[in-house]
């Protein structure tokens, strides 16, 4: 953890530089804002998985979640383009907030995204919805590879990957984010399911109890 956070640390200041020097830069400030603040999220991953295996305290608050879906989609935006998958968004108007991390929620959502995306290696289509049955719902629906039924019983598991570096440049996945992910919204209470068909593509569905004052409403 050091050893990233070290790097991660000499980015973060160079940028915040930067920043000071651009000041007044309307296209090129807002990026460097951009670094900085995914460099802090970056460091704190990083020590979260020194805790993998542990319970920490963590600071949950009321979280808007069609909020830090549309967030995460915009860091991702460049990403979708380059690998030709086109965006079906449909975010439920007046979706009851949960009580979370809004951090953590967001690297569920990346984790999710970027192994929908590496999945449709020639292009396709993400839909990404909202829903409201209950519990609040997030689906995540791609047009992919699928995943075979002999992984199934296993893509949570620490370090399994199915992803391979079959394609020049293409590297690894370390097998930690749906290991990570399955972790962090078991500790939002909510409950995660995945649908697949191989050569046609996944289904992740993700519920969480709505926040108790919104219920009431």
């Amino acid at each position: 953890a050091h050893e990233v956070n070290t790097p991660l640390a000499v980015i973060s200041s160079y940028t915040q530089m930067l920043a000071k020097q651009l000041r007044g830069d309307e296209r090129l400030a807002p990026l460097l804002d951009r670094i900085t603040s995914q460099t802090f999220r970056a460091s704190e991953i990083v020590n979260s998985l020194l805790n993998f295996s542990r319970t920490g305290s963590t600071e949950f608050s009321e979280i808007d979640l069609n909020g830090v879906i549309r967030d995460t989609l915009t860091l991702l935006e460049h990403q979708f383009k380059t690998a030709d998958v086109k965006l079906e968004v449909d975010l439920k108007s007046g979706l009851p907030p949960i009580v979370g991390n809004a951090n953590k929620l967001q690297q569920v959502f990346l984790n999710l995204f970027i192994n929908a995306k590496d999945a449709m290696t020639a292009g396709g289509s993400l839909r990404v919805a909202t829903e409201v049955n209950g519990r609040v719902g997030v689906l995540i629906s791609d047009t992919g590879s699928g995943i075979a039924p002999e992984h199934m019983q296993r893509i949570y598991d620490p370090f399994f990957t199915t992803k391979n570096a079959a394609s020049e440049g293409q590297r690894r996945g370390t097998g930690l984010g749906l290991a990570v992910t399955y972790g962090i919204i078991q500790e939002h209470a909510g409950r995660i399911h995945v649908d697949s068909t191989v050569g046609h593509g996944t289904t992740f569905r993700l519920e969480f109890p709505a926040a108790r004052k919104a219920m009431h409403v």
